[in-house]
């Protein structure tokens, strides 16, 4: 009783320096990379391999883990900036942007993650965990006057933060398979600020932009899947529903589906090979669906055609069909290996990939959150303190430049258009790189 008392205490401290915090970290899309210390080490691969599994891993892991507790605190350095090229046309109706590189003011952000887990008895376990998204952070300060997207003296960015509390049960039907299912509450918030010339493509304009911070809470399901198929090979799956969240009110105008922003499902499927006591090999395929939520996913579409006849495409911003990100659904590959042939210490690398969710044509949006990062590098190691299992554990995440190219689809080459034709004038390269550092002691 005692030890769960300091684990009450202990959540309630980590849950509250996450609601009071950026949320960020090196992402597929704007999902983190891996969660907990030792899975990020391997590059988020090991959805079959139960020893990593304690932060958001595969619940029906959670019953090999034993009792644990594990702290831990992430350093995340994104680098994100966005090139214009091409002068603005200045014709009217157009809507171009000024020319140069501006890079995003917020460079590294601090996250608390927690788990704790108890076995219930021989079969079965509980859990707890607190953990966080991140990504979709951008602060550009304004240029020459003007904010990127042409407000007065206006900082232009988005900033969304997504945090998680799960809890977990896990129950072993036999020896070699095990099932598991993970309750999960969701707190997440945002603003947005300098959009504010987007209004005239709104359904409200008085709900787009510098509203401050609002706030949303929803709940969701994950279940898990764990197997033994022989001595050296198991099997991982999981899949987490869609979380249902509350709308932001204050940006109903800014997300279709009158400010919805729920947080789109996933599933994940894995093998791993224990080709002795030392070496273990784990490979991963994840697939994020990004199209379940429409403000992520819906296209921008102008409210004219080229020949100035309305557009049956378009909707205003915040109706149920109003332009979003253009995200698309995502493939995440996944390779780690682990290797604990040195006395005390464990040692990690891994390398993940995963699809491009943002299309060329929708650069101009994505400005505010450019989540264009494919790969990822990984080492980790954990070092073993004393015989009751205490440990301190390391992970480093390299993920090198990553850009897209495309046009801003609301300016136009003068000259052409005076024969009728309809050139793009301006291309706009959105580019990102990170570099990450997490560091968890469990006992």
């Amino acid at each position: 009783m005692k030890m769960r008392s300091k684990f009450l205490v202990s959540a309630s401290l980590i849950l509250a320096g996450l609601i009071t915090s950026q949320t960020a970290s090196a992402t597929d899309g704007y999902f983190s990379l891996a969660y907990g210390t030792q899975n990020k080490g391997m590059a988020g691969a090991g959805i079959a391999w139960y020893k990593n599994s304690l932060i958001n891993g595969n619940p029906a892991s959670l019953v090999k883990l034993g009792n644990q507790y594990q702290f831990g605190v992430n350093m995340f350095n994104p680098n994100r900036e966005y090139t214009v090229t091409g002068e603005k046309s200045g014709m009217p109706g157009t809507f171009g942007l000024a020319t140069g590189t501006v890079e995003s003011d917020s460079k590294v952000f601090f996250m608390p993650t927690f788990g704790a887990n108890w076995l219930l008895n021989e079969k079965s376990s509980f859990s707890i965990a607190v953990y966080g998204n991140g990504g979709m952070n951008t602060d550009y300060a304004p240029k020459n006057g003007f904010g990127t997207f042409g407000m007065p003296n206006a900082d232009t960015g988005v900033d969304l933060g997504q945090m998680f509390l799960n809890l977990s049960y896990a129950y072993q039907v036999s020896e070699k398979h095990s099932f598991g299912v993970t309750a999960i509450a969701a707190y997440q918030y945002f603003e947005a600020k300098g959009i504010g010339s987007f209004g005239m493509m709104s359904s409200d304009a008085t709900k787009l932009s510098d509203n401050g911070h609002d706030n949303a809470y929803g709940l969701g399901f994950k279940l898990g899947y764990l197997g033994q198929l022989s001595e050296k090979i198991s099997v991982g799956a999981s899949y987490q529903t869609m979380v249902y969240m509350s709308e932001f009110g204050d940006y109903a105008g800014l997300f279709a589906e009158q400010g919805d922003f729920n947080i789109p499902s996933t599933w994940t499927v894995g093998l791993a090979y224990q080709a002795n006591e030392n070496w273990v090999f784990a490979a991963d395929f994840k697939r994020i669906n990004y199209t379940d939520i429409a403000s992520v996913s819906n296209r921008m579409y102008l409210p004219q055609l080229a020949n100035g006849a309305p557009n049956p495409q378009f909707s205003p911003l915040g109706t149920d069909n109003g332009a979003g990100f253009g995200w698309e659904d995502i493939n995440v590959y996944k390779v780690g290996a682990e290797y604990a042939g040195i006395d005390t210490w464990t040692l990690r690398a891994g390398y993940s990939h995963c699809d491009q969710p943002i299309q060329k044509s929708e650069v101009l949006f994505n400005i505010l959150a450019p989540g264009v990062m494919c790969d990822h590098i990984t080492l980790g190691c954990s070092k073993e303190l004393n015989e009751k299992g205490n440990a301190l554990h390391f992970a480093l995440v390299y993920a090198p430049e990553c850009s897209v190219k495309g046009y801003n689809p609301m300016d136009f080459d003068a000259a052409q258009a005076m024969q009728g034709n309809m050139v793009p004038n301006q291309t706009i390269e959105i580019k990102m790189s990170q570099i990450e550092l997490e560091i968890a002691y469990s006992f």
